[in-house]
């Protein structure tokens, strides 16, 4: 057992819990349909009080907002059970639900214009907390070829168009086109430094993390970096810090994917959105699937790979996470 194994075992006593804001899920997926009440609640209680859930697929942007509506009824309830008789005059704590509305690259064969110009019109009547998640995917074979590349570029700068237009931030997916990406956001009028955005799920190399950073993006961390293998990540990341210092990360789960290292009964399941869909989580196996309340241990392998100490980082991930997403949340004391 690594030392990580043996600090954050998912079968021990979780550290301290803090306030987190997960700025990435798919919690809206069926795979969540069986128990979504109960991960809710343990997801409060292990400090999650802000969720994002982001879209990917125009046909599901509805089941986004169905599902924020089932979650904001459960987190008010569960807030109310928690709340004793001496502190029934503070504050109640709550946790909420956002939206960001997206077509994802690796799914261009399924999008079409009439759903950017269906996306456009609900971001004027429903607007959301962001845009995303977007960008470009050159996984696959399939996905490299010209026509593919195109039509997702075209599509990338179509919704760029309309966060700078709704003066949104964004949340980037981008998978073996870094470079590309890089090429197309300085070409274009969004600019992160004023609107934020999210570099999520980061996967580049240490110049392309610093790249992503300088043009004014937060690199989204996932349960990967609990992986002490997953040395590119781990040295991306501490490299940016080394340049930007640590207010340049976010962390978020990418549910039901990225499942941290601790929480896996078997090493190797994580598909990340586009790889293996399948039917969308449909039978993603329970035992790997990732949970919301799975966050504080991305927090936690973070914290050591930094060597900065868990109360510390996680208040500025906090922030971070507000700065990113243009919000003024409080952080609770």
């Amino acid at each position: 057992m690594t030392a990580i194994d043996a600090s954050f075992n998912a079968n021990e006593k979780l550290p301290t819990i803090f306030p987190l804001i997960d700025t990435h899920t798919h919690f809206d997926a069926p795979v969540f349909d069986v128990d979504r009440d109960e991960q809710i609640q343990k997801a409060y209680q292990r400090g999650v009080r802000h969720l994002v859930l982001v879209g990917y697929l125009h046909q599901h942007f509805d089941r986004l907002y169905e599902t924020k509506k089932l979650m904001d009824k459960k987190s008010r309830a569960i807030s109310e059970l928690s709340i004793s008789e001496q502190a029934s005059e503070q504050k109640k704590t709550l946790l909420h639900t956002h939206i960001a509305l997206g077509l994802h690259p690796f799914y261009i064969d399924q999008h079409t214009d009439a759903h950017l110009e269906s996306m456009a019109r609900m971001l004027n009547k429903e607007r959301p907390l962001a845009i995303g998640e977007i960008g470009l995917d050159t996984f696959t074979d399939e996905m490299k070829q010209p026509d593919m590349v195109a039509k997702q570029a075209r599509f990338f700068k179509a919704q760029l168009d309309m966060a700078v237009s709704q003066q949104l931030p964004v949340m980037l997916h981008i998978r073996k086109a870094h470079a590309e990406a890089l090429a197309l956001l300085k070409a274009h009028d969004y600019d992160a430094h004023d609107l934020g955005g999210v570099a999520h799920s980061f996967s580049g190399g240490e110049q392309e993390a610093k790249a992503f950073v300088k043009l004014g993006f937060k690199l989204g961390v996932t349960g990967q970096v609990t992986n002490p293998n997953a040395k590119k990540l781990r040295r991306a990341i501490q490299a940016a810090v080394d340049t930007y210092g640590i207010g340049c990360l976010v962390i978020e789960t990418d549910c039901p994917d990225m499942t941290p290292i601790m929480c896996q009964d078997s090493i190797g399941s994580q598909s990340a959105l586009g790889q293996s869909p399948d039917d969308e989580w449909g039978d993603a196996p329970a035992h790997n699937r990732n949970v919301p309340a799975n966050l504080p241990y991305v927090l936690g392998s973070l914290s050591e790979l930094l060597a900065v100490p868990t109360e510390r980082l996680a208040e500025q991930l906090w922030h971070n996470s507000c700065s990113a997403l243009r919000t003024n949340w409080h952080y609770p004391a």
